[in-house]
């Protein structure tokens, strides 16, 4: 018997553009213009995802493109639109939210600092795999919420540990980098339990 515990909540910080030229470049061209906006250097970004382990097994969560095919084999329990609403009908431009029982994080072998502990409380742990069809589904890459920055994985991410009831501070962005979107999911989950 390995010694993971049998309930636990770890949070996995992967480059942007980990494993895809064509994201990593337009990260860049982001974080170029978002430093030179806000008058500060440039930094890594990074995005994030969960492993969930329970007394029924081990599940990824996750917010990534639409797959083709079954969605249930993904363990998808929502989708939104990217970049916009009318463009939903085109799986190019939507994605799913999964809870992947047995699933795999693409490019995992490239998380930084990951992964991050955040709890082995069972009732957490429950609580997290429980919210993840709560979840806001806006449309990614906007701020249609309101809430002074765009939705994506990050935003998830931070609403399910926010509404679970771990402290978000808890989970740590890898040195030299920021996590676009974390607050986000903050801002949504404090209005949501308000």
């Amino acid at each position: 018997m390995s010694g993971e515990p049998q309930f636990s909540v770890d949070l996995y910080w992967l480059p942007l553009g980990a494993g895809g030229r064509s994201v990593r470049v337009n990260g860049r061209i982001f974080e170029a213009v978002a430093a030179c906006r806000a008058r500060r250097s440039r930094k890594d970004l990074y995005h994030s995802a969960l492993i969930v382990r329970v007394r029924a097994g081990e599940f990824v969560i996750e917010m990534a493109p639409a797959g083709a095919g079954a969605g249930a084999l993904r363990g998808v329990v929502a989708e939104g639109a990217v970049g916009s609403r009318w463009a939903r009908p085109l799986r190019l431009f939507r994605y799913e939210i999964r809870r992947w029982r047995g699933g795999v994080i693409p490019d995992v072998g490239e998380a930084v600092e990951s992964p991050q502990r955040l709890t082995v409380d069972p009732l957490i742990a429950e609580r997290v795999l429980k919210l993840v069809p709560e979840v806001p589904t806006p449309v990614w890459g906007r701020d249609d919420l309101d809430t002074g920055e765009m939705w994506n994985s990050n935003s998830l991410v931070c609403w399910l540990i926010a509404r679970s009831g771990l402290r978000p501070e808890l989970a740590r962005v890898p040195a030299g980098g920021r996590a676009p979107g974390w607050s986000a999911g903050l801002v949504a989950a404090e209005r949501q339990r308000s």
